[in-house]
């Protein structure tokens, strides 16, 4: 079915308004997620709404949070998504926090009680549109064993970062740290299609290519032990600085039934003047000169791109998606 985006985001709006949800909440969380699908992360997007209005329906998640913020320290802000969406957490930090690193030169934001992150482009991309440097750091619920184990103990655990490039669109990198986002592998197991090798292991620690049984074993590190390493690092950012559970702690994103997930993600956001006046201009001549190189692709144009064509165009979505999301409300 085609769609332009606004109307693709009126049907889901109304469809977690008709679970419960609050008017701005499900508008938030309407806009990440048909974003998520316009920049072609469909694992993100809205394959993932039965799971959220399921976790809504059964109090995993509250659809009645409203985020609060607090500014315990000068560059230190702190948000509790309230055991809620995460999207309104990443509003109202994305609100604050700029006004926050202008004036102290950096800023830390801690999402505490938070849910799924998402598409965390979307989130550090809006730091950089306003002229702002900014990472991002989210810890989620357990799918990744610890270099040599066979355990479950780390998430995807995923980074991002964005940066302001003088006359030109930001840089937006946006990676897990497993093989492939979670996400992709629900999206193959909803579509009925396997998945390349390499990207998860068997409860047995065989090598998988059946997205049923890569949900029930573990994910393969990006990297292999420097990518595990970094789950880790990740770990005691997002969910040791932030109070929130680990990832082993954590339930399920994609499970409707249990208790609030409660994980944490941390953003840093850095305004580039404060060391180098020319900052942005100098990230323009290198990013000139990755361009100057054929077949060499800046990271984050690709999705950026694929969201100006949707804006314009519309979105083509699978007529049994917007089938199970009307059948929802």
């Amino acid at each position: 079915m085609h769609m332009t985006l606004q109307e693709a985001e009126t049907l889901v709006q109304g469809v977690f308004e008709a679970n419960g949800v609050l008017a701005e909440t499900a508008r938030s969380v309407a806009h990440a997620l048909v974003h998520a699908e316009a920049a072609g992360q469909y694992g993100h997007g809205l394959r993932r709404i039965p799971a959220y209005i399921g976790q809504a329906r059964n109090g995993k998640v509250d659809g009645k949070a409203r985020p609060t913020a607090l500014r315990p320290r000068p560059a230190v802000l702190t948000v509790d998504a309230a055991l809620g969406y995460a999207y309104p957490a990443f509003d109202l930090a994305a609100e604050k926090l700029p006004g926050i690193a202008r004036e102290q030169g950096i800023a830390l934001g801690l999402i505490q009680r938070s849910h799924h992150a998402g598409v965390m482009a979307l989130t550090v991309e809006r730091f950089a549109e306003q002229g702002l440097v900014a990472l991002m750091f989210a810890n989620a619920p357990a799918s990744m064993a610890a270099w040599g184990g066979r355990k479950r103990l780390f998430g995807t655990n995923p980074i991002a970062f964005a940066t302001p490039v003088a006359g030109e669109d930001p840089i937006v990198i946006d990676l897990a740290l497993s093989t492939v986002a979670a996400g992709k592998i629900m999206a193959a197991r909803q579509k009925g299609e396997s998945i390349p090798e390499g990207w998860a292991f068997d409860a047995e620690g065989r090598p998988t290519t059946d997205p049923n049984e890569a949900l029930k074993g573990v994910m393969a590190p990006s990297g292999g032990a420097k990518g595990a390493a970094l789950a880790l690092m990740v770990e005691i950012l997002a969910a040791g600085l932030t109070g929130g559970n680990f990832s082993h702690e954590a339930s399920s994103f994609m499970e409707e039934k249990g208790t609030p997930p409660s994980v944490g993600q941390i953003l840093i956001v850095i305004d580039p003047t404060a060391g180098a006046a020319s900052a942005v201009e100098r990230i323009a001549e290198l990013a000139q000169e990755m361009a100057s190189e054929e077949g060499v692709r800046l990271p984050g144009r690709r999705g950026r791109n694929a969201r100006r064509a949707a804006i314009e165009k519309g979105l083509d979505i699978e007529d049994e998606v917007v089938a199970a999301i009307k059948a929802l409300a």
